[in-house]
């Protein structure tokens, strides 16, 4: 599975740095925004894979661990710069796992929630991915 780590531009300055989400940056229109802040240690987020959602997820503090599954084969890759992101594309199990303390979670992505385009079974999406699969 290819690794989706884009790297945002960062301009330095003495009182503090400043990265931004512009044009061409990602590769979709923002159509929603959310962030995940105080989770538990030990806690796990997502769980699940998008029929037609992709994101962008963005460690903007602290850090953790995204797996990545394409129903082949499975990925981790740790966040911890918040001037990295990861591209997380459809038909993609993803789970969130090893929180830091004080970590904050962006996520950007390309529609608006929609329940429909969920797949929360592993099993289900197993089988679903299976058309997809390139690699």
């Amino acid at each position: 599975m290819k690794t989706n780590i884009i790297t945002l531009p960062k301009i330095e300055d003495p009182r503090g740095n400043l990265s931004v989400i512009e044009g061409n940056i990602i590769p979709f229109a923002i159509k929603r925004v959310y962030f995940l802040y105080d989770v538990p240690s030990g806690a796990e987020r997502g769980g699940h894979a998008h029929k037609e959602l992709q994101q962008f997820i963005i460690a903007v503090a602290g850090s953790f661990d995204v797996v990545l599954n394409n129903g082949k084969k499975e990925t981790v890759h740790r966040l911890f710069k918040p001037n990295e992101g990861l591209l997380v594309p459809i038909n993609t199990w993803r789970e969130l796992r090893n929180f830091s303390a004080g970590a904050v979670c962006l996520v950007i992505a390309s529609e608006e929630f929609s329940e429909d385009d969920y797949i929360r079974d592993f099993d289900e999406f197993k089988k679903y991915s299976q058309k997809y699969l390139t690699t």
